[in-house]
């Protein structure tokens, strides 16, 4: 006979402390095997790339640190989650699966479902636990606010190990790969470290050095890097929980000089659930315009226009600055990742779609709900917001006015006196002769007009709001989405 075991199913939940669904399973009738699945499937998929799987690794090794305390550690599979689940059932007789909820893309969603079908068909419980301040199964927003301030005012849960006794496995190399060839990433690299440890220290410097610059540097894309709090990656992957992180700051406010700072930082957190509650409620938004009337609005994909977008040779220096800086580094601030999608979806004028994935694969914390509440957001395609076009030359003017940014992430720049580095095709040939800089070879040509496309795009998206369908459409966004109640 087999022995009966649950099993904890690691997802983008990597953290012990506030834990819920893994402090249940500890709390469960049979001993636990934790588990993390790498699915070939979302290996695959466009909007993940190397640097995710690598702070997913660095984020299990952490969390086996932790673990070898308990004699135990995390088995890692690779294989579609079926797949697994039915290799380890040859092993065990599995009774209870926990996990977090996941608010995923379309790849995660289907394959849960699937999942789920496959519990009830092999009469195993699972049990799933709120992910965040995001409540599955809401049809509007009626109660949201109360809900969200009612989660993260519960009390902090707390791991106990008293009573646990883990399954520790020694697994076959069929069903165990270890890390396959891909899985061995180079260490050396200067992105942000994964794991709870490392997000506990980028916690700790923000609340006790950076937070006093947070309101002043934020939209500064050089400065943002030091004073913005950086937890994003550890808070879209599990390694920090929101609820945490809410937590330090009301302690924070009881002796904190930088009150102001706080409250910022805390409306970006309760704002962040708000986003990804959008994408729980309608996923569709992966896919096509929040509203409906926007369906069909005409925006032929020209790749000479992606390719220059994407490699960061539009002519626009801040664009291009911001474009090689997230590629490199896997950070950009909220205001040039605004930038950057106004700049594809207005003055390009392509569909969101055409960029969506292969920015999700730039941001080390990509986050689908936020990232596509976001671009339907910057597209103007949800009809109730103001449409923001944004002028990237007076960004780099307010933002970046001595244009350190710029020439830190685009050399052809360096040598050029701050107004040129920022505007370079205001040059005299005199001038270029001067600097030795020839506009067109050492930099590339503006791709547009920004004062041509500004209007036209405008013209668009503005004229489709007297649509009868974009009507009926922002009507339900309003009743659907809408907090009865500001946020304080």
């Amino acid at each position: 006979m087999m022995e009966v075991i649950n099993v904890y199913w690691f997802k983008r939940d990597f953290r012990l402390y506030d834990n819920k669904a893994f402090n249940e399973a500890l709390n469960a009738d049979a001993p636990v095997l934790l588990i993390y699945i790498i699915e070939p499937s979302l290996i695959a998929d466009a909007h993940y790339s190397e640097r995710h799987w690598r702070f997913v690794k660095e984020s299990i090794d952490d969390l086996n640190v932790e673990l070898t305390t308990y004699n135990t550690s995390i088995q890692v599979f690779y294989g579609e989650v079926i797949d697994v689940f039915q290799k380890i059932s040859k092993i065990y007789t599995i009774t209870k699966v926990f996990s977090t909820q996941e608010i995923g893309i379309d790849i995660t969603y289907k394959r849960d479902i699937e999942f789920s079908s496959y519990c009830l068909e092999n009469s195993i419980i699972w049990h799933e636990f709120q992910n965040g301040g995001v409540v599955r199964g809401l049809r509007n927003r009626d109660s949201w606010r109360r809900l969200w301030y009612q989660y993260m005012e519960e009390a902090i849960v707390e791991p106990v190990f008293t009573h646990i006794e883990f399954v520790n496995a020694e697994f076959t190399e069929d069903i165990v790969m270890g890390f396959p060839t891909y899985w061995k990433f180079d260490n050396s690299h200067t992105m942000q470290v994964g794991g709870r440890t490392s997000g506990l220290l980028w916690m700790e410097s923000f609340f006790n050095e950076r937070l006093a610059f947070y309101s002043d540097y934020i939209s500064k894309p050089e400065m943002a890097r030091y004073g913005c709090s950086r937890l994003s990656p550890y808070i879209a992957w599990g390694c920090l929980s929101v609820r945490e992180i809410y937590q330090r700051c009301i302690a924070e406010k009881k002796s904190s000089t930088s009150k102001k700072q706080l409250n910022a930082f805390m409306s970006r957190l309760r704002w962040q659930a708000h986003f990804i509650q959008k994408f729980e409620m309608e996923p569709r938004i992966e896919f096509e315009a929040f509203n409906k009337g926007y369906l069909d609005l005409a925006q032929p994909m020209n790749s000479e226009f992606l390719e220059a977008w994407k490699t960061g040779t539009t002519g626009y220096p801040l664009v291009d600055a911001s474009i090689r800086a997230v590629t490199q580094t896997g950070y950009l601030n909220f205001r040039m990742r605004s930038m950057c999608v106004s700049f594809l979806v207005h003055h390009l004028f392509q569909h969101f779609s055409t960029g969506s994935k292969w920015l999700a694969r730039q941001f080390l914390d990509f986050e689908p709900g936020i990232h596509y509440a976001q671009f339907q957001m910057q597209s103007g395609f949800t009809a109730t917001n103001t449409i923001r076009i944004y002028n990237p030359t007076k960004n780099a003017l307010d933002y970046d006015p001595e244009a350190i940014f710029i020439k830190k992430f685009v050399p052809e720049l360096r040598d050029l006196p701050v107004d040129f580095a920022i505007q370079p095709w205001k040059m005299t040939s005199m001038e270029e002769m001067l600097y030795n800089f020839e506009l067109g070879k050492s930099y590339p040509h503006r791709i547009v007009d920004i004062s041509e496309t500004r209007k036209e795009a405008l013209k668009k998206l503005y004229g489709k709001r007297k649509d009868p369908l974009t009507k009926t459409e922002k009507e339900r966004i309003l009743k659907m989405h809408t907090l009865k109640k500001r946020f304080p």
